[in-house]
């Protein structure tokens, strides 16, 4: 890389929601910034998660500085177990709250005792390299999140991170205006900036406001309250305590994630149950409906999810039963607006009287209108800007903001995964690009599944699959007997004996007609392929997966 040359490349994050993860390089040193998870998309079958390409960096990894984290959400930090190792397990820094989410991930991967966390708050300055980095609070809907300016030799780098304006958030300690206009006073060569709200004009409200709507719903209902919301949402959680406290109501935790994080945040301080508010389920069930409140996971409607099992009652120790109040605290993320729905279907067709957000303010979003988006912009100030965070019409959205209050369009750098954006003093441009692919996770694979096994997984779920076994003569090709024909997801074979057997007859027609001519097994398997496709379009206008299986004798 040429000297005095400051580079951005995002590895994920722009284009898309979630995979935040972002790389700021100065000649032969790297910050890597936050390293986060996208829930995958309809198509992706089978996939349980979708982590940033790292590709980049396999011949880099000494010169990773360290890896910054902004705020503990999964989108920030859900990659970590599987890149840490791949990138020779670089110095972390994070605040506490943050640190103690990632550690609960690291120990369940075994990597705890391998990471090298750095502890870090709102205020300090750590040097990494030529990097100075400053870290500021910014609000969010998870406590302790951080942006982040990096002093360079070009000049500095302003990072948002997850931020909104809340004039009154839970935790009391409101966005750092005085320092994001004492950086912009100073001179900032380059803003990135959360756009994920760019489409929403005005301001975010407050997260006070779901407070009080749920002080609303604790006073009106008269059975048991269960509240779904994510479980990093540690202000939420702590707003669902308060109300439960003031209504008199003991509160259970359900579901594996939301029992570690609320054991971790209370530990470190940043949740505040007083003893004796928080029972088991079986303390739980003992008292009078009235009386209970429990807290849960499953907001996004994962199939595993302990609301899911309660919607599809699989749940017995806590069962749904006419008169509960259900209220999902959250929006569904792009892709999972369908299991939602159906979560939502199935509680209200167990009696249950469900609130969410279309028809009650029970979440707010945790990330910046167009107003604070704009005031972010004027209080640092940029030379240049480049909108992070947000599908593409997000980032355009925002490019058209930052155009609306000053900055000149040629300064404005709307990019995608992958894209690189290079500064010299005096000059910014466009300066090609590294790879930037999905990596899929799917069980214990990492990677292993691309975009030819998704395809077939695709064409399974479409027309499903025909195994064909046959047995020939190894000298000459001719079958040693009738084919067997296996449907899975194509016919039910019970129902369609007569066109499997028009498919074996036809098969054996054919193989006997070719034996003399080879018996090589590629040949035999594109004529078995060639002879049912064609058949059962004929028949069906399907198009099955065909799988031949030769067996020679």
């Amino acid at each position: 890389m040429p000297k005095n040359r400051l580079r951005i490349i995002p590895l994920g994050g722009l284009g898309e929601i979630g995979k935040n993860c972002l790389l700021v390089e100065f000649q032969d040193e790297i910050v890597m910034i936050d390293a986060g998870v996208m829930f995958p998309e309809n198509d992706m079958l089978g996939v349980d998660l979708v982590i940033p390409d790292i590709s980049y960096l396999q011949d880099k990894l000494d010169q990773i500085r360290g890896l910054v984290i902004t705020h503990g959400h999964e989108d920030h930090i859900g990659a970590l177990p599987y890149l840490l190792p791949r990138l020779g397990m670089p110095p972390l820094y994070a605040t506490r709250l943050t640190q103690g989410l990632i550690a609960i991930k690291l120990k369940e991967h075994r990597l705890l005792d391998a990471a090298r966390l750095q502890t870090i708050q709102a205020g300090d300055s750590i040097s990494l390299g030529s990097f100075q980095i400053e870290f500021f609070h910014v609000s969010h809907s998870i406590p302790d999140g951080v942006g982040l300016a990096l002093h360079t030799p070009i000049g500095t780098v302003v990072h948002s991170g997850d931020f909104k304006f809340d004039h009154t958030p839970v935790d009391g300690r409101l966005t750092d205006f005085a320092r994001l206009a004492s950086l912009g006073q100073r001179g900032v060569l380059v803003l990135l900036s959360d756009s994920t709200n760019s489409d929403s004009p005005g301001y975010t409200p407050s997260e006070k406001v779901v407070g009080e709507m749920l002080e609303h719903i604790f006073a009106r209902a008269a059975k048991r309250i269960i509240i779904a919301t994510f479980a990093s949402n540690i202000s939420r959680i702590q707003q669902i305590v308060d109300a439960a406290l003031r209504y008199d109501r003991r509160v259970g935790i359900v579901g594996r994630s939301m029992v570690e994080n609320v054991r971790m945040a209370r530990d470190l301080g940043y949740l505040d149950v007083p003893e004796g508010v928080l029972l088991r389920l079986d303390e739980l069930n003992r008292l009078p409906s009235d009386q209970v409140a429990v807290i849960t996971t499953g907001s996004q409607g994962e199939p595993t999810s302990a609301l899911s099992r309660m919607a599809n009652r699989d749940y017995q120790a806590l069962p749904i039963v006419p008169g509960d109040t259900v209220v999902i605290s959250a929006t569904p993320i792009p892709g999972n607006e369908e299991s939602v729905n159906h979560t939502i279907d199935n509680l209200f067709r167990l009696g249950a009287d469900v609130l969410y957000n279309d028809i009650m303010d029970v979440h707010v979003s945790g990330h910046a209108g167009q107003e604070e988006q704009k005031m972010m912009l004027n209080l640092v100030q940029p030379r240049y800007f480049v909108p992070i965070h947000g599908e593409y019409r997000h980032l355009r959205l925002h490019a058209r903001l930052a155009e609306a209050v000053g900055v000149q369009p040629d300064n404005i750098f709307v990019l995608e995964d992958g894209q690189i954006v290079e500064f010299a003093p005096g000059m910014g441009c466009l300066a090609g690009e590294v790879p930037a692919d999905y990596v899929f996770v799917d069980g214990l694979g990492v990677g292993d599944v691309g975009d030819v096994v998704l395809r077939d997984r695709q064409a399974l779920s479409q027309d499903g699959v025909v195994i064909a076994t046959v047995t020939v003569d190894k000298k000459t090709g001719r079958p040693l007997g009738e084919p067997d024909i296996i449907s899975r997801g194509f016919v039910y074979e019970r129902q369609s004996e007569e066109l499997l057997s028009l498919a074996r007859e036809r098969l054996m027609q054919v193989l006997e007609g070719s034996a003399q001519q080879t018996a090589e097994w590629s040949f035999l398997n594109t004529k078995i392929k060639e002879t049912l496709g064609k058949l059962f379009y004929e028949q069906t206008h399907r198009h099955p997966m065909i799988l031949p299986v030769v067996t020679e004798v």
